[in-house]
């Protein structure tokens, strides 16, 4: 009889086995949150000064400061960054500057015709992305190594400008994502600058936004989404518009009234 004993003992453990092993029904392991992007995203109504002309005032009691990519020290960026402000680096990534010190750098194919009220700026040919973003990444490490947490890229609307190029929509996206890889390869944030008509088309790959004028503009509601999902949006309106009063703006977002030479004259909304 011992032998039966022994088959029903194996009998036993096999069921026991089995009831062990996962189905297909079965409810699959909790997914692990997604870890935060390992670069600076400012939260929606972050208070913040821009200046890039004149000596900067430091004084001001805010969580941002948008300052030049080249006129910043990096003493100055430290001094921010020791008092818990982050320091978000201008750099114009979609018009040439004939006062930068890497202006010789452009070769004449790339540029277009002169930006409406800034003679000393031209329009880039953005779909020349192999030529431009060398330039461009130069001066992301120039921000990088001063202690810049973020990338402001101005002038990224050519493709609904007169810009000398037939730019397009789908060309502009382009670029912007590039510039977005190259500022994330670096540990860096980066912002969407004006061209609110795609900002939904890049919304995945920007951290933040900045705008000009859009009260002035009447499109202010075409951020409501962005700032809906968790982006902040800083907007700038200047002084001698009609935008000289802070309604009319969406809730969260941060504005601040000042001079078109941006000197630091500013007056900040609430």
């Amino acid at each position: 009889m011992m032998w039966k004993q022994v088959v029903a003992a194996l009998l036993s453990g096999i069921a026991s086995l089995s009831s062990c092993v996962p189905t297909a029904d079965a409810d699959p392991s909790p997914v692990a949150e997604t870890a935060p992007a390992p670069w600076w995203s400012p939260a929606v109504g972050a208070t913040f000064h821009i200046q890039y002309t004149d000596k900067v005032d430091f004084n001001h009691t805010v969580d941002v400061y948008n300052l030049d990519w080249e006129r910043t020290k990096t003493a100055d960026v430290q001094g921010l960054t020791d008092r818990g402000v982050a320091a978000v680096c201008y750099l114009n990534a979609g018009a040439y500057e004939d006062f930068r010190p890497d202006s010789d750098l452009f070769p004449e194919r790339v540029l277009g015709t002169e930006l409406d009220g800034w003679p000393d700026e031209r329009w880039l040919d953005v779909r020349q992305i192999d030529t431009l973003m060398p330039i461009m990444t130069a001066r992301m490490d120039v921000c990088k190594s001063k202690g810049f947490v973020a990338i402001d890229p101005d002038n990224t609307d050519g493709w609904i400008q007169d810009s000398g190029f037939a730019i397009s929509r789908q060309d502009q996206i382009a670029y912007q994502r590039a510039l977005a890889n190259a500022a994330h390869k670096r540990g860096l944030g980066i912002g969407l600058k004006n061209n609110p008509s795609q900002i939904d088309a890049l919304t995945d790959v920007v951290d933040f936004a900045v705008n000009e004028e859009c009260v002035a503009f009447r499109e202010c509601d075409l951020y409501k989404n962005f700032l809906a999902g968790g982006k902040a949006v800083f907007n700038i309106e200047y002084r001698g518009t009609t935008a000289t009063v802070c309604p009319g703006r969406p809730d969260g977002m941060s504005t601040v009234i000042t001079t078109l030479a941006l000197d630091g004259e500013s007056v900040a909304c609430s």
